[in-house]
Protein backbone atom coordinates (compact mmCIF):
# COMPACT_ATOMS: atom_id res chain seq x y z
CA UNK A 1 0.00 0.00 0.00
CA UNK A 2 1.40 3.41 -0.96
CA UNK A 3 1.94 6.22 1.54
CA UNK A 4 -0.68 8.31 -0.25
CA UNK A 5 -3.39 5.68 0.12
CA UNK A 6 -2.40 4.99 3.73
CA UNK A 7 -2.66 8.70 4.56
CA UNK A 8 -6.00 8.96 2.74
CA UNK A 9 -7.40 6.14 4.89
CA UNK A 10 -5.97 7.29 8.24
CA UNK A 11 -6.47 11.08 7.95
CA UNK A 12 -10.29 11.09 8.35
CA UNK A 13 -10.04 8.83 11.40
CA UNK A 14 -7.38 11.09 12.94
CA UNK A 15 -9.40 14.22 12.26
CA UNK A 16 -12.50 12.59 13.75
CA UNK A 17 -10.53 11.57 16.84
CA UNK A 18 -9.15 15.09 17.26
CA UNK A 19 -12.64 16.57 16.85
CA UNK A 20 -14.02 14.29 19.56
CA UNK A 21 -11.07 15.15 21.80
CA UNK A 22 -11.61 18.90 21.43
CA UNK A 23 -15.38 18.51 21.92
CA UNK A 24 -14.82 16.58 25.16
CA UNK A 25 -12.29 19.19 26.34
CA UNK A 26 -14.70 22.02 25.49
CA UNK A 27 -17.58 20.33 27.31
CA UNK A 28 -15.33 19.74 30.31
CA UNK A 29 -14.32 23.42 30.30
CA UNK A 30 -17.96 24.56 30.13
CA UNK A 31 -18.90 22.20 32.96
CA UNK A 32 -16.02 23.49 35.07
CA UNK A 33 -17.06 27.12 34.41
CA UNK A 34 -20.64 26.34 35.46
CA UNK A 35 -19.40 24.72 38.63
CA UNK A 36 -17.31 27.80 39.44
CA UNK A 37 -20.31 30.03 38.70
CA UNK A 38 -22.55 28.07 41.08
CA UNK A 39 -19.90 27.99 43.81
CA UNK A 40 -19.36 31.75 43.62
CA UNK A 41 -23.12 32.39 43.64
CA UNK A 42 -23.61 30.05 46.60
CA UNK A 43 -20.84 31.68 48.61
CA UNK A 44 -22.15 35.18 47.79
CA UNK A 45 -25.71 34.32 48.77
CA UNK A 46 -24.52 32.67 51.97
CA UNK A 47 -22.54 35.76 52.96
CA UNK A 48 -25.51 38.01 52.05
CA UNK A 49 -27.84 35.89 54.18
CA UNK A 50 -25.51 35.85 57.17
CA UNK A 51 -25.04 39.63 56.94
CA UNK A 52 -28.82 40.12 57.18
CA UNK A 53 -29.80 37.64 59.89
CA UNK A 54 -26.91 38.18 62.30
CA UNK A 55 -26.86 41.45 64.27
CA UNK A 56 -23.08 41.23 64.70
CA UNK A 57 -22.39 40.74 60.99
CA UNK A 58 -24.83 43.54 60.06
CA UNK A 59 -22.31 46.02 61.40
CA UNK A 60 -19.85 45.01 58.66
CA UNK A 61 -20.62 46.07 55.06
CA UNK A 62 -21.51 43.12 52.85
CA UNK A 63 -18.66 43.69 50.39
CA UNK A 64 -16.11 43.67 53.21
CA UNK A 65 -17.53 40.38 54.45
CA UNK A 66 -16.95 38.98 50.97
CA UNK A 67 -13.32 40.09 51.07
CA UNK A 68 -12.85 38.46 54.48
CA UNK A 69 -14.46 35.22 53.26
CA UNK A 70 -12.24 35.29 50.18
CA UNK A 71 -9.17 35.74 52.38
CA UNK A 72 -10.19 32.75 54.47
CA UNK A 73 -10.60 30.64 51.32
CA UNK A 74 -7.21 31.79 50.06
CA UNK A 75 -5.63 30.92 53.40
CA UNK A 76 -6.73 27.30 53.00
CA UNK A 77 -5.77 27.46 49.31
CA UNK A 78 -9.29 27.18 47.82
CA UNK A 79 -9.48 29.09 44.54
CA UNK A 80 -12.95 29.84 43.21
CA UNK A 81 -12.51 31.84 40.02
CA UNK A 82 -10.04 31.66 37.17
CA UNK A 83 -10.48 34.33 34.52
CA UNK A 84 -8.32 35.43 31.64
CA UNK A 85 -6.75 38.81 32.54
CA UNK A 86 -7.57 40.12 29.06
CA UNK A 87 -11.31 39.61 29.68
CA UNK A 88 -11.56 41.08 33.16
CA UNK A 89 -12.10 44.69 32.07
CA UNK A 90 -14.67 43.66 29.46
CA UNK A 91 -16.58 41.39 31.86
CA UNK A 92 -16.57 43.39 35.09
CA UNK A 93 -16.36 47.08 34.26
CA UNK A 94 -19.40 47.64 31.96
CA UNK A 95 -22.08 46.43 34.42
CA UNK A 96 -20.44 48.08 37.44
CA UNK A 97 -20.11 51.44 35.68
CA UNK A 98 -23.52 51.32 34.00
CA UNK A 99 -25.35 50.51 37.24
CA UNK A 100 -23.68 53.42 39.05
CA UNK A 101 -24.38 55.81 36.16
CA UNK A 102 -27.99 54.61 35.83
CA UNK A 103 -28.78 55.35 39.48
CA UNK A 104 -27.10 58.72 39.83
CA UNK A 105 -29.36 61.73 39.32
CA UNK A 106 -28.25 64.35 36.82
CA UNK A 107 -29.84 67.17 38.86
CA UNK A 108 -27.74 66.23 41.87
CA UNK A 109 -24.60 66.07 39.72
CA UNK A 110 -25.29 69.51 38.27
CA UNK A 111 -25.40 71.02 41.75
CA UNK A 112 -22.02 69.48 42.62
CA UNK A 113 -20.32 69.42 39.23
CA UNK A 114 -17.28 71.52 40.19
CA UNK A 115 -15.97 69.43 43.13
CA UNK A 116 -16.85 66.19 41.31
CA UNK A 117 -14.88 67.21 38.21
CA UNK A 118 -11.94 68.47 40.26
CA UNK A 119 -11.76 65.27 42.33
CA UNK A 120 -12.26 63.01 39.29
CA UNK A 121 -9.74 64.65 36.93
CA UNK A 122 -7.20 66.68 38.87
CA UNK A 123 -7.43 64.26 41.78
CA UNK A 124 -6.52 61.33 39.51
CA UNK A 125 -3.50 63.20 38.16
CA UNK A 126 -2.33 64.00 41.71
CA UNK A 127 -2.79 60.35 42.70
CA UNK A 128 -0.97 58.91 39.69
CA UNK A 129 1.98 61.29 39.97
CA UNK A 130 2.22 61.07 43.77
CA UNK A 131 2.09 57.27 43.97
CA UNK A 132 4.45 56.81 41.01
CA UNK A 133 7.00 59.29 42.39
CA UNK A 134 6.98 57.65 45.84
CA UNK A 135 7.38 54.12 44.49
CA UNK A 136 10.14 55.06 42.04
CA UNK A 137 12.06 56.98 44.75
CA UNK A 138 11.72 54.65 47.73
CA UNK A 139 11.53 51.21 46.08
CA UNK A 140 13.20 49.34 43.26
CA UNK A 141 10.29 49.81 40.83
CA UNK A 142 11.03 51.68 37.63
CA UNK A 143 9.10 54.86 36.92
CA UNK A 144 7.17 53.26 34.03
CA UNK A 145 5.93 50.40 36.25
CA UNK A 146 5.25 52.80 39.14
CA UNK A 147 3.05 54.91 36.84
CA UNK A 148 0.91 51.84 36.11
CA UNK A 149 0.53 51.18 39.85
CA UNK A 150 -0.47 54.81 40.34
CA UNK A 151 -3.03 54.62 37.53
CA UNK A 152 -4.50 51.40 38.94
CA UNK A 153 -4.83 52.88 42.43
CA UNK A 154 -6.24 56.26 41.35
CA UNK A 155 -9.76 54.85 40.86
CA UNK A 156 -11.84 55.00 44.04
CA UNK A 157 -14.53 52.39 44.66
CA UNK A 158 -16.93 53.50 47.40
CA UNK A 159 -19.38 50.56 47.15
CA UNK A 160 -18.95 49.67 50.80
CA UNK A 161 -18.82 53.27 52.04
CA UNK A 162 -21.89 54.40 50.08
CA UNK A 163 -23.84 51.40 51.38
CA UNK A 164 -22.78 52.45 54.87
CA UNK A 165 -23.79 56.07 54.14
CA UNK A 166 -27.30 54.98 53.19
CA UNK A 167 -27.65 52.63 56.13
CA UNK A 168 -26.56 55.23 58.69
CA UNK A 169 -28.27 58.16 57.00
CA UNK A 170 -25.30 60.29 55.97
CA UNK A 171 -26.15 63.43 54.03
CA UNK A 172 -27.30 63.09 50.44
CA UNK A 173 -24.66 65.56 49.26
CA UNK A 174 -21.83 63.55 50.82
CA UNK A 175 -23.11 60.45 49.02
CA UNK A 176 -23.38 62.31 45.70
CA UNK A 177 -19.83 63.67 46.02
CA UNK A 178 -18.46 60.20 46.75
CA UNK A 179 -20.46 58.46 44.01
CA UNK A 180 -19.96 61.19 41.42
CA UNK A 181 -16.21 61.29 41.93
CA UNK A 182 -15.94 57.52 41.74
CA UNK A 183 -18.10 57.32 38.62
CA UNK A 184 -15.93 59.71 36.64
CA UNK A 185 -12.51 58.99 38.08
CA UNK A 186 -12.97 55.33 37.11
CA UNK A 187 -13.06 56.47 33.50
CA UNK A 188 -10.16 58.89 33.86
CA UNK A 189 -8.06 56.28 35.71
CA UNK A 190 -8.65 53.59 33.08
CA UNK A 191 -7.83 56.05 30.29
CA UNK A 192 -4.62 56.99 32.13
CA UNK A 193 -3.76 53.30 32.49
CA UNK A 194 -4.34 52.62 28.79
CA UNK A 195 -2.16 55.60 27.85
CA UNK A 196 0.66 54.53 30.17
CA UNK A 197 0.70 50.74 29.66
CA UNK A 198 2.57 51.01 26.36
CA UNK A 199 5.58 52.74 27.95
CA UNK A 200 7.08 49.73 29.84
CA UNK A 201 6.20 47.48 26.90
CA UNK A 202 8.25 49.72 24.62
CA UNK A 203 5.41 50.30 22.18
CA UNK A 204 5.26 54.06 22.80
CA UNK A 205 7.31 56.92 24.25
CA UNK A 206 6.01 59.31 26.85
CA UNK A 207 5.25 62.80 25.61
CA UNK A 208 3.06 65.31 27.41
CA UNK A 209 1.69 66.74 24.16
CA UNK A 210 0.92 63.35 22.64
CA UNK A 211 -0.53 62.05 25.93
CA UNK A 212 -2.89 65.04 26.31
CA UNK A 213 -3.97 64.72 22.67
CA UNK A 214 -4.64 61.00 23.04
CA UNK A 215 -6.49 61.63 26.31
CA UNK A 216 -8.92 64.06 24.69
CA UNK A 217 -9.32 61.70 21.73
CA UNK A 218 -10.09 58.78 24.06
CA UNK A 219 -12.58 60.82 26.07
CA UNK A 220 -14.16 62.49 23.04
CA UNK A 221 -14.81 59.24 21.19
CA UNK A 222 -16.22 57.71 24.39
CA UNK A 223 -18.62 60.60 25.02
CA UNK A 224 -19.70 60.72 21.36
CA UNK A 225 -20.39 56.98 21.20
CA UNK A 226 -22.19 57.01 24.54
CA UNK A 227 -24.39 59.92 23.46
CA UNK A 228 -25.21 58.27 20.14
CA UNK A 229 -26.22 54.97 21.76
CA UNK A 230 -27.93 56.59 24.75
CA UNK A 231 -30.09 59.04 22.79
CA UNK A 232 -30.78 56.41 20.12
CA UNK A 233 -32.10 53.87 22.62
CA UNK A 234 -34.03 56.59 24.49
CA UNK A 235 -35.77 57.50 21.22
CA UNK A 236 -36.33 53.84 20.31
CA UNK A 237 -37.95 52.85 23.62
CA UNK A 238 -40.53 55.62 23.18
CA UNK A 239 -41.95 53.67 20.24
CA UNK A 240 -43.02 50.60 22.23
CA UNK A 241 -43.78 49.38 25.74
CA UNK A 242 -42.07 46.00 26.12
CA UNK A 243 -40.40 45.81 29.54
CA UNK A 244 -38.22 42.75 28.86
CA UNK A 245 -37.03 44.16 25.54
CA UNK A 246 -36.21 47.51 27.13
CA UNK A 247 -34.38 45.74 29.95
CA UNK A 248 -32.37 43.76 27.39
CA UNK A 249 -31.53 46.94 25.49
CA UNK A 250 -29.90 48.43 28.58
CA UNK A 251 -27.71 45.33 28.94
CA UNK A 252 -26.78 45.44 25.25
CA UNK A 253 -26.06 49.16 25.50
CA UNK A 254 -23.66 48.66 28.43
CA UNK A 255 -21.53 45.96 26.83
CA UNK A 256 -22.11 47.14 23.24
CA UNK A 257 -21.04 50.71 23.97
CA UNK A 258 -17.89 49.46 25.68
CA UNK A 259 -16.89 47.20 22.79
CA UNK A 260 -17.80 49.66 20.02
CA UNK A 261 -15.94 52.52 21.68
CA UNK A 262 -12.85 50.37 22.18
CA UNK A 263 -12.97 49.33 18.52
CA UNK A 264 -13.16 53.00 17.49
CA UNK A 265 -10.08 53.80 19.56
CA UNK A 266 -11.88 55.56 22.41
CA UNK A 267 -12.44 54.89 26.09
CA UNK A 268 -15.05 52.21 26.62
CA UNK A 269 -15.34 53.25 30.27
CA UNK A 270 -16.24 56.85 29.38
CA UNK A 271 -18.71 55.53 26.80
CA UNK A 272 -20.48 53.29 29.34
CA UNK A 273 -20.67 56.09 31.93
CA UNK A 274 -22.15 58.45 29.32
CA UNK A 275 -24.77 56.01 28.06
CA UNK A 276 -25.68 55.04 31.64
CA UNK A 277 -26.29 58.66 32.68
CA UNK A 278 -28.38 59.36 29.55
CA UNK A 279 -30.54 56.24 29.87
CA UNK A 280 -30.90 56.61 33.64
CA UNK A 281 -31.97 60.25 33.50
CA UNK A 282 -33.52 60.70 30.04
CA UNK A 283 -34.35 57.33 28.53
CA UNK A 284 -35.92 55.93 31.68
CA UNK A 285 -38.19 58.99 31.97
CA UNK A 286 -39.32 59.59 28.38
CA UNK A 287 -39.22 56.02 27.10
CA UNK A 288 -40.16 53.79 30.04
CA UNK A 289 -43.26 53.70 32.20
CA UNK A 290 -42.80 53.51 36.00
CA UNK A 291 -43.27 49.72 36.02
CA UNK A 292 -40.52 49.24 33.42
CA UNK A 293 -38.18 51.64 35.22
CA UNK A 294 -38.59 49.62 38.40
CA UNK A 295 -37.99 46.35 36.53
CA UNK A 296 -34.82 47.67 34.88
CA UNK A 297 -33.51 49.16 38.14
CA UNK A 298 -34.04 45.89 39.99
CA UNK A 299 -32.31 44.00 37.18
CA UNK A 300 -29.23 46.23 37.41
CA UNK A 301 -29.25 46.06 41.20
CA UNK A 302 -29.00 42.28 40.93
CA UNK A 303 -26.34 42.39 38.21
CA UNK A 304 -24.21 44.85 40.19
CA UNK A 305 -24.67 42.70 43.30
CA UNK A 306 -23.53 39.60 41.47
CA UNK A 307 -20.56 41.21 39.69
CA UNK A 308 -19.43 42.92 42.89
CA UNK A 309 -19.75 39.58 44.67
CA UNK A 310 -17.39 37.98 42.18
CA UNK A 311 -14.93 40.87 42.29
CA UNK A 312 -14.78 41.20 46.08
CA UNK A 313 -14.51 37.43 46.49
CA UNK A 314 -11.78 37.54 43.85
CA UNK A 315 -9.96 40.22 45.84
CA UNK A 316 -9.66 37.91 48.80
CA UNK A 317 -9.59 34.59 46.97
CA UNK A 318 -6.77 35.46 44.57
CA UNK A 319 -4.44 36.71 47.30
CA UNK A 320 -1.07 34.99 47.38
CA UNK A 321 0.14 35.55 50.93
CA UNK A 322 3.71 34.53 50.17
CA UNK A 323 3.85 36.88 47.20
CA UNK A 324 2.45 39.75 49.25
CA UNK A 325 5.05 39.10 51.94
CA UNK A 326 7.82 39.28 49.36
CA UNK A 327 6.61 42.71 48.23
CA UNK A 328 5.67 44.14 51.62
CA UNK A 329 7.97 47.15 51.15
CA UNK A 330 6.18 48.09 47.92
CA UNK A 331 2.81 47.74 49.62
CA UNK A 332 3.77 49.87 52.64
CA UNK A 333 5.12 52.69 50.45
CA UNK A 334 2.06 52.50 48.18
CA UNK A 335 -0.35 52.65 51.14
CA UNK A 336 1.39 55.69 52.58
CA UNK A 337 1.48 57.49 49.23
CA UNK A 338 -2.19 56.68 48.49
CA UNK A 339 -3.33 58.05 51.86
CA UNK A 340 -1.17 61.19 51.57
CA UNK A 341 -2.06 62.00 47.95
CA UNK A 342 -5.75 61.41 48.71
CA UNK A 343 -5.54 63.91 51.55
CA UNK A 344 -3.75 66.48 49.37
CA UNK A 345 -6.30 66.22 46.56
CA UNK A 346 -9.37 66.35 48.85
CA UNK A 347 -8.24 69.27 51.02
CA UNK A 348 -6.61 71.25 48.21
CA UNK A 349 -9.36 70.77 45.62
CA UNK A 350 -12.17 70.85 48.18
CA UNK A 351 -11.13 74.26 49.50
CA UNK A 352 -10.59 75.51 45.95
CA UNK A 353 -14.12 74.41 45.08
CA UNK A 354 -15.48 76.22 48.14
CA UNK A 355 -14.24 79.51 46.68
CA UNK A 356 -16.62 79.23 43.71
CA UNK A 357 -19.66 77.34 45.02
CA UNK A 358 -22.39 78.32 47.47
CA UNK A 359 -22.66 74.85 49.00
CA UNK A 360 -19.38 74.48 50.87
CA UNK A 361 -17.73 71.18 51.67
CA UNK A 362 -17.19 71.27 55.41
CA UNK A 363 -13.97 70.07 56.99
CA UNK A 364 -15.90 67.16 58.53
CA UNK A 365 -17.11 66.09 55.08
CA UNK A 366 -13.59 66.47 53.70
CA UNK A 367 -12.29 64.06 56.34
CA UNK A 368 -14.87 61.45 55.31
CA UNK A 369 -14.10 61.98 51.61
CA UNK A 370 -10.41 61.51 52.41
CA UNK A 371 -10.71 58.46 54.65
CA UNK A 372 -13.56 56.94 52.62
CA UNK A 373 -11.63 56.93 49.34
CA UNK A 374 -11.42 53.15 49.20
CA UNK A 375 -9.89 51.18 46.35
CA UNK A 376 -11.68 48.08 45.17
CA UNK A 377 -13.12 46.31 42.15
CA UNK A 378 -11.96 48.74 39.45
CA UNK A 379 -8.38 48.82 40.75
CA UNK A 380 -8.32 45.03 40.89
CA UNK A 381 -9.78 44.68 37.39
CA UNK A 382 -7.26 47.15 35.96
CA UNK A 383 -4.30 45.49 37.72
CA UNK A 384 -5.29 42.00 36.56
CA UNK A 385 -5.60 43.28 32.98
CA UNK A 386 -1.88 44.11 32.85
CA UNK A 387 -0.37 42.17 29.90
CA UNK A 388 1.23 38.87 30.94
CA UNK A 389 4.38 39.75 28.98
CA UNK A 390 5.11 42.77 31.18
CA UNK A 391 8.10 41.93 33.45
CA UNK A 392 6.75 43.80 36.51
CA UNK A 393 3.19 42.43 36.29
CA UNK A 394 3.29 40.44 39.54
CA UNK A 395 4.68 43.41 41.49
CA UNK A 396 1.85 45.59 40.16
CA UNK A 397 -0.80 43.02 41.14
CA UNK A 398 0.66 42.42 44.60
CA UNK A 399 0.98 46.14 45.33
CA UNK A 400 -2.57 46.90 44.18
CA UNK A 401 -4.01 43.92 46.09
CA UNK A 402 -2.17 44.98 49.24
CA UNK A 403 -3.40 48.58 49.06
CA UNK A 404 -6.97 47.46 48.28
CA UNK A 405 -6.97 45.14 51.30
CA UNK A 406 -5.73 47.96 53.54
CA UNK A 407 -8.36 50.45 52.34
CA UNK A 408 -11.19 47.92 52.60
CA UNK A 409 -10.31 46.29 55.90
CA UNK A 410 -8.83 49.29 57.75
CA UNK A 411 -10.43 52.39 56.25
CA UNK A 412 -13.69 50.65 55.35
CA UNK A 413 -14.25 49.23 58.83
CA UNK A 414 -13.41 52.51 60.59
CA UNK A 415 -15.45 54.90 58.42
CA UNK A 416 -18.53 54.33 60.61
CA UNK A 417 -16.54 55.47 63.63
CA UNK A 418 -15.49 58.65 61.78
CA UNK A 419 -19.08 59.38 60.73
CA UNK A 420 -20.27 59.01 64.32
CA UNK A 421 -17.48 61.10 65.86
CA UNK A 422 -17.90 63.88 63.29
CA UNK A 423 -21.67 63.93 63.84
CA UNK A 424 -22.44 63.28 60.17
CA UNK A 425 -25.17 60.72 60.81
CA UNK A 426 -28.28 62.18 59.23
CA UNK A 427 -32.01 61.45 59.26
CA UNK A 428 -32.09 59.30 56.13
CA UNK A 429 -33.62 56.22 57.86
CA UNK A 430 -36.39 58.44 59.22
CA UNK A 431 -36.98 59.99 55.80
CA UNK A 432 -37.08 56.50 54.26
CA UNK A 433 -39.72 55.39 56.78
CA UNK A 434 -41.76 58.53 56.06
CA UNK A 435 -41.47 58.00 52.28
CA UNK A 436 -42.73 54.44 52.63
CA UNK A 437 -45.74 55.63 54.66
CA UNK A 438 -46.56 58.24 52.00
CA UNK A 439 -46.32 55.56 49.30
CA UNK A 440 -48.66 53.27 51.27
CA UNK A 441 -51.15 56.12 51.66
CA UNK A 442 -51.17 56.75 47.91
CA UNK A 443 -51.61 53.03 47.16
CA UNK A 444 -54.44 52.55 49.68
CA UNK A 445 -56.29 55.63 48.38
CA UNK A 446 -56.08 54.24 44.84
CA UNK A 447 -57.46 50.91 46.06
CA UNK A 448 -60.39 52.71 47.72
CA UNK A 449 -60.99 54.76 44.59
CA UNK A 450 -61.03 51.57 42.51
CA UNK A 451 -63.51 49.88 44.87
CA UNK A 452 -65.83 52.91 44.84
CA UNK A 453 -65.96 53.01 41.03
CA UNK A 454 -66.15 49.24 40.54
CA UNK A 455 -69.33 47.76 39.12
CA UNK A 456 -70.31 45.17 41.69
CA UNK A 457 -70.56 41.69 40.25
CA UNK A 458 -73.90 39.93 40.93
CA UNK A 459 -71.93 36.80 41.78
CA UNK A 460 -70.26 38.50 44.76
CA UNK A 461 -72.19 39.49 47.85
CA UNK A 462 -72.41 43.28 48.29
CA UNK A 463 -71.54 42.81 51.93
CA UNK A 464 -68.17 41.47 50.86
CA UNK A 465 -67.45 44.73 48.98
CA UNK A 466 -68.28 46.78 52.05
CA UNK A 467 -66.15 44.50 54.21
CA UNK A 468 -63.16 44.96 51.87
CA UNK A 469 -63.64 48.74 51.88
CA UNK A 470 -63.74 48.83 55.68
CA UNK A 471 -60.51 46.81 55.87
CA UNK A 472 -58.72 49.22 53.50
CA UNK A 473 -60.13 52.28 55.29
CA UNK A 474 -58.95 50.95 58.63
CA UNK A 475 -55.45 50.39 57.30
CA UNK A 476 -55.46 53.85 55.68
CA UNK A 477 -56.43 55.48 58.96
CA UNK A 478 -53.57 53.67 60.71
CA UNK A 479 -51.10 54.92 58.08
CA UNK A 480 -52.49 58.47 58.37
CA UNK A 481 -52.01 58.39 62.14
CA UNK A 482 -48.37 57.34 61.77
CA UNK A 483 -47.75 60.09 59.19
CA UNK A 484 -49.25 62.76 61.43
CA UNK A 485 -47.26 61.52 64.40
CA UNK A 486 -43.99 61.74 62.48
CA UNK A 487 -44.89 65.20 61.17
CA UNK A 488 -45.53 66.44 64.69
CA UNK A 489 -42.29 64.98 66.05
CA UNK A 490 -40.09 65.89 63.04
CA UNK A 491 -41.27 69.03 61.29
CA UNK A 492 -38.44 68.82 58.73
CA UNK A 493 -40.19 65.85 57.11
CA UNK A 494 -42.78 68.17 55.55
CA UNK A 495 -40.18 69.24 52.99
CA UNK A 496 -40.13 65.64 51.77
CA UNK A 497 -43.77 65.95 50.70
CA UNK A 498 -42.79 68.78 48.36
CA UNK A 499 -39.84 66.82 46.98
CA UNK A 500 -42.04 63.80 46.25
CA UNK A 501 -44.67 66.04 44.63
CA UNK A 502 -42.09 67.55 42.32
CA UNK A 503 -40.77 64.11 41.38
CA UNK A 504 -44.33 63.01 40.59
CA UNK A 505 -44.93 66.11 38.43
CA UNK A 506 -41.75 65.42 36.45
CA UNK A 507 -42.79 61.78 35.96
CA UNK A 508 -46.24 62.82 34.71
CA UNK A 509 -44.70 65.22 32.18
CA UNK A 510 -42.21 62.61 30.88
CA UNK A 511 -44.86 59.86 30.74
CA UNK A 512 -47.18 62.17 28.77
CA UNK A 513 -44.54 62.88 26.11
CA UNK A 514 -43.73 59.17 25.82
CA UNK A 515 -47.42 58.27 25.49
CA UNK A 516 -47.92 60.86 22.72
CA UNK A 517 -44.90 59.57 20.82
CA UNK A 518 -46.05 55.94 21.09
CA UNK A 519 -49.49 57.03 19.83
CA UNK A 520 -47.98 58.82 16.82
CA UNK A 521 -49.18 62.26 17.93
CA UNK A 522 -45.65 63.55 18.57
CA UNK A 523 -42.67 62.95 16.31
CA UNK A 524 -39.70 64.11 18.35
CA UNK A 525 -38.39 64.27 21.88
CA UNK A 526 -39.32 67.30 23.96
CA UNK A 527 -36.94 68.48 26.64
CA UNK A 528 -38.46 68.53 30.14
CA UNK A 529 -40.07 71.90 30.79
CA UNK A 530 -41.10 71.51 34.42
CA UNK A 531 -37.59 70.59 35.52
CA UNK A 532 -36.23 74.00 34.54
CA UNK A 533 -39.24 75.85 35.97
CA UNK A 534 -39.11 74.05 39.31
CA UNK A 535 -35.33 74.47 39.55
CA UNK A 536 -35.64 78.20 38.89
CA UNK A 537 -38.42 78.51 41.46
CA UNK A 538 -36.39 76.76 44.15
CA UNK A 539 -33.44 79.11 43.59
CA UNK A 540 -35.56 82.22 44.29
Amino acid sequence: MSLESLFAQSAPAAISSLTRHFAIAENSSIEQSLEQFLIVLSVSLSVATISKISSWFRQIPYTLLLVIVGLCLAFVDIRLVNLSPELILEIFLPPLLFEAAWNIRWRDLQKNWLPVVLFAVIGVIISVVGVAFSLSQFTSLSLSIALLVGASLSATDPVSVVALFRELGASKRLTILMEGESLFNDGVAVVAFVLLVGIPLGTQDFSITITITRFFAFVGIGIATGCLVGFGISYLTQRFDLPLVEQSLTLVSAYGTYLITEELGGSGVIGVVTVGIILGNLGSRIGMNPRTRLLVSEFWDFLAFFVNSIVFLLIGDQIRFSSLANNINLIVVAIASVVVTRGISIYLLGNFSNLFTEAKISWEEQIILWWGGLRGSVSIAVALSVPVLLPGRQEIIDTVFGVVLFTLLVQGLTTKWFLTKLNLIGDQPLRQEYSELLARRIALKRVLDYLSKLDMSPDIDSEFYRYEQELVKGQLESVEEKIQKLQQEYSQLRSLDMELLREQLLDIEADTYAELIRGGRLNKNLSPLLQEILASASEK
